[in-house]
């Protein structure tokens, strides 16, 4: 794991442009979104009610045990949630846009130009047969019919030489650049219209550790110098710490808590959270691993109440039975857990 160790704490980042971003009005808006899939099995809620806003500039990292909702948060905002899978609610509002509101043409616009996407497999994201240059002109032809191929062309190249590859990427195979040029590549083609949200859905889990370092960086260089806002899924921990504003955590598709990264890292208010940070490797405890207990649940067949009640060390009598909604702590954070309702709110308890 990338992550950074001072005396066995994870040291997280210290936002550098988030004190104007926080200034200004929200670019992305996500109000109560829900995904169903609809199944043999039964019914299952991959995302259940999530709602947060971005402001222009801002990173947010996303992260949570696999299953518990981000990559679906991903596609449902990008609209594409494919069958059995369905976006039953909720809004996705990238400045005074919905996109669920929009039709199928319109969302076609508005993919690449509002909103950008960088998948998670870059290795299988390319054509094989197609040279990166092509890829990239077919993707701005699609938005910009008129514009004319020099122009087009010389767009292309800036975007490859914005994310640190050479102009003559342009004319090479996919089969021909490594594992981190194919990921940068991809970076270029998410920023070619320079959208006003950029999703990277686990854009380093396929590297290795120098590699991933260039490839957050390179994502680091081209959100400044476009301004848009970022949402970075992912595992790593460290590289949250380093990289993003705000941290988001999801469990078994609800957002259970969101903060900022320092808050995060130096007092998580979530039992699951603690239990996230609790398990990174530390120095003073070289060799010990400390894990979650249990498994993540079905989304077929989630606990009644919390749906983290059976794993959780603080569990109380109202988590099995009562399932809590989110609070808002002074200082702007939120949490969803009983631990935080009522007078333990003003209390401040934890």
């Amino acid at each position: 794991m990338n992550v950074t160790l001072v005396q066995g704490v994870v040291q997280p980042r210290v936002p550098i442009h988030s004190v104007g971003a926080m200034a200004a009005e929200p670019i992305l808006r996500v109000r109560n979104l829900e995904v169903t899939y609809y199944t043999d099995s039964g019914r299952a809620k991959a995302l259940d009610n999530v709602s947060f806003t971005l402001k222009a500039g801002e990173k947010l990292g996303m992260v949570g045990e696999s299953g518990s909702g981000k990559s679906t948060l991903a596609l449902a905002m990008m609209r594409m949630i494919k069958p059995p899978g369905r976006i039953e609610g909720g809004q996705v509002i990238v400045g005074d846009t919905d996109l669920m509101s929009l039709d199928q043409e319109g969302m076609r616009k508005a993919r690449l130009s509002r909103i950008a996407y960088i998948p998670q497999g870059a290795m299988n994201s390319l054509n094989p047969v197609m040279k990166i240059g092509a890829q990239m002109m077919d993707a701005v032809k699609s938005h910009l019919p008129d514009e004319a191929r020099p122009a087009i062309e010389a767009r292309c190249k800036r975007a490859l030489q914005s994310v640190d590859l050479d102009a003559s990427v342009f004319k090479m195979f996919a089969h021909e650049l490594s594992g981190g040029m194919k990921q940068r590549v991809c970076i270029a083609i998410g920023i070619l219209l320079d959208p006003d949200v950029i999703i990277a859905d686990e854009p380093t889990s396929a590297l290795d550790v120098v590699t991933q370092r260039q490839v957050m960086e390179t994502i680091d260089n081209v959100q400044k110098a476009i301004n848009a806002a970022v949402i970075l899924i992912g595992h790593d921990m460290g590289l949250m710490a380093q990289f993003v504003d705000r941290v988001a955590v999801m469990y078994a598709g609800r957002l259970v808590e969101m903060s900022t990264v320092r808050e995060m890292f130096t007092d998580p208010k979530h039992p699951y959270s603690r239990a996230l940070i609790s398990s990174l490797p530390s120095l003073d405890n070289k060799g010990v691993f400390q894990g979650i207990p249990g498994l993540a649940p079905s989304l077929l067949r989630l606990p009644s109440g919390c749906a983290f009640h059976p794993r959780c060390a603080s569990v109380m009598p109202t988590c099995s039975t009562i399932r809590p909604e989110a609070q808002i702590l002074p200082g702007g954070r939120s949490v969803t857990c009983h631990l935080y309702d009522g007078e333990a709110l003003h209390e401040g308890r934890t």
